[in-house]
């Protein structure tokens, strides 16, 4: 029997289009162990493609693919593509280059 579900995970974007074409849940409850989980495996495990996440939205912050996920986190994986000047204010263009450099 599998661990109960204790973090709830969102896609925005192409990311959220591109589950719900797949037949898969979003958002959709995941297990995350108490050592936590790094985001970069947990966006592998829900068979999100790496080319299309430009970051990863942990507690209301954007982080690149290589920040920890903790148990009871709110999670929400960015797609490229946010338009203008939000990916600055947000964050995201940041987390982005970070994320490109690491799977270059």
């Amino acid at each position: 029997m599998s661990p109960t579900p204790n973090t709830k995970i969102r896609m925005f974007g192409f990311l959220d289009a591109a589950r719900k074409a797949a037949g898969l849940p979003t958002p959709t409850e995941v297990y995350i162990p108490p050592e936590g989980v790094v985001a970069e495996d947990l966006a592998r495990e829900l068979q999100l493609p790496f080319d299309k996440i430009e970051g990863v939205f942990v507690n209301h912050f954007v982080y690149p693919l290589d920040k920890l996920i903790m148990p009871g986190d709110r999670v929400g994986f960015v797609s490229t593509g946010v338009p203008g000047p939000h990916r600055y204010s947000l964050g995201i263009h940041r987390a982005g280059k970070e994320t490109v450099k690491k799977h270059d």
